[in-house]
């Protein structure tokens, strides 16, 4: 449902090709605002056509800033907002272009790849006076808020044992991109996983161990012990990694969360949490730097871990 807005808000959008920039062009509709201009190295942006067609469109980013300046220095459109859906190494760069045009800035995840940028990032918020929000949707997942009252209110000192499998396969093409290059994603731990790791610490507490069992470009698995639970977690890109199950069923995407050996099912409710997710920014809520800092603690020390090898407590999928 659009919302009815008589004094929109403008917004300005970095990643416009990027595979998700749509949800966010339509997040930016659906509450009555408006998408004002765009950027993105690649110019295949048609997409831009259904939601917003009379957005300035800029390849370059030194005409983007200059552009947004100009706005700034304007009486009636200056940008509210930037989204950003940019690779993850230029988040930073890009949050900073924001807030120096006196925007707030709305970032995908990982809004930062290193814990030291969060720190960095608070700084330039108290010296501008600007808002850094991140898009963290599983929290506003309605199964897992129930899930997180649930644990809430359980005994205390009881600790689940959970097992976190994602398989998302994907071609050669992932790793000639910026994807597959760990210095621009963070790595597979990073790219596809950092918002399953900032759930499970959001509902379980706190990481107080962690091991590293296996850590390649297609696929990463270890074991998480946070304050309430012991999670063996795996994560792949690789089709070859898909159970039984998935394959017979021509499935290319194999996602499951066992807690105590009862699975619990998220899969469905995706849809509209982008929109959710600037409802509740817009309306004086959504999250922040802060929020995030545990899971980009948690991948940054996974990607700089020594891998101990198939011991101890690891993945069942890693028997395979």
């Amino acid at each position: 449902m659009i919302s009815i807005n008589e004094n929109p808000l403008k917004f300005a959008l970095i990643g416009a090709a990027g595979y998700i920039a749509p949800r966010h062009m339509k997040a930016i509709r659906e509450t009555g605002n408006i998408l004002v201009t765009a950027l993105d190295k690649y110019d295949g942006v048609g997409i831009i056509d259904s939601y917003f067609p009379d957005a300035d469109f800029f390849t370059e980013p030194e005409r983007f800033d200059r552009h947004l300046d100009k706005l700034r220095r304007g009486i009636t459109n200056k940008i509210d907002y930037v989204s950003i859906c940019s690779p993850n190494y230029l988040h930073d760069a890009h949050i900073r272009l924001a807030l120096r045009n006196q925007a707030h800035a709305i970032c995908e995840k990982p809004i930062v790849l290193n814990p030291w940028n969060v720190d960095a990032l608070n700084e330039i918020e108290q010296e501008t006076g600007k808002n850094i929000f991140t898009i963290l949707q599983l929290r506003l997942h309605p199964s897992i808020i129930a899930l997180k009252k649930k644990i809430e209110e359980s005994p205390a000192g009881k600790v689940y044992d959970i097992d976190l499998s994602y398989i998302t396969s994907r071609g050669k093409w992932y790793f000639i991109s910026w994807k597959g290059d760990i210095e621009k994603s963070g790595g597979v731990a990073t790219n596809i996983g950092v918002h399953f790791f900032d759930m499970l610490s959001w509902i379980f507490g706190d990481v107080e161990q962690q091991t590293v069992h296996v850590l390649e470009p297609s696929r990463a698995a270890g074991f998480l012990r946070l304050k309430k639970a012991r999670v063996r977690w795996f994560l792949s890109i690789d089709e070859k990694d898909l159970p039984e199950i998935a394959v017979q069923n021509g499935k290319r995407t194999f996602r499951c969360l066992s807690i105590s050996g009862e699975e619990f099912e998220f899969s469905d409710g995706f849809t509209d949490l982008h929109t959710t997710s600037y409802r509740d920014i817009l309306s004086g809520g959504g999250f922040r730097l802060n929020d995030a800092r545990n899971s980009i603690k948690t991948v940054y020390e996974i990607r700089n871990s020594k891998p101990v090898g198939i011991t101890g407590d690891y993945h069942p999928l890693l028997k395979s």
